[in-house]
């Protein structure tokens, strides 16, 4: 397996605004839980097209992990405190979501472009 896609260690304290991802090649990932919960893949956020939009949170409580499951050796499961919980987020589509300072210097945090599905 390709260590870029191997996660090595998570953390997301209960109450966080933030999780993080070690990756196997060294990498730690940023999650802002707005964008989390903005680029869900699952179907009834993003519908069956091409491309996945930002969708913007509505409420605190949707930006507020509840649990995170694995998913074999590819993905994980976020569970949301509304209740939500069918986008699974491959371990390849995280690293495009990275937020960290060398993946999105600057203003570049703040951009929510469409992405295409992988």
């Amino acid at each position: 397996m390709d260590p870029r896609f191997r996660a090595k260690a998570l953390r997301s304290p209960r109450g966080a605004k933030v999780s993080e991802i070690d990756w196997g090649d060294g990498h730690q990932s940023v999650y802002p839980h707005d964008v989390l919960r903005g680029y869900c893949p699952c179907a009834g956020c993003q519908g069956h097209e091409g491309t996945i939009k930002f969708v913007k949170p509505t409420s605190d409580i949707q930006m507020e992990l509840d649990a995170i499951d694995p998913v074999g050796n590819y993905a994980l499961q976020l569970t949301w405190f509304d209740g939500h919980s069918s986008g699974l987020y491959s371990y390849t589509y995280l690293r495009a979501l990275c937020h960290c300072d060398v993946c999105r210097p600057g203003v570049a945090k703040e951009e929510r472009a469409e992405l295409a599905r992988s």
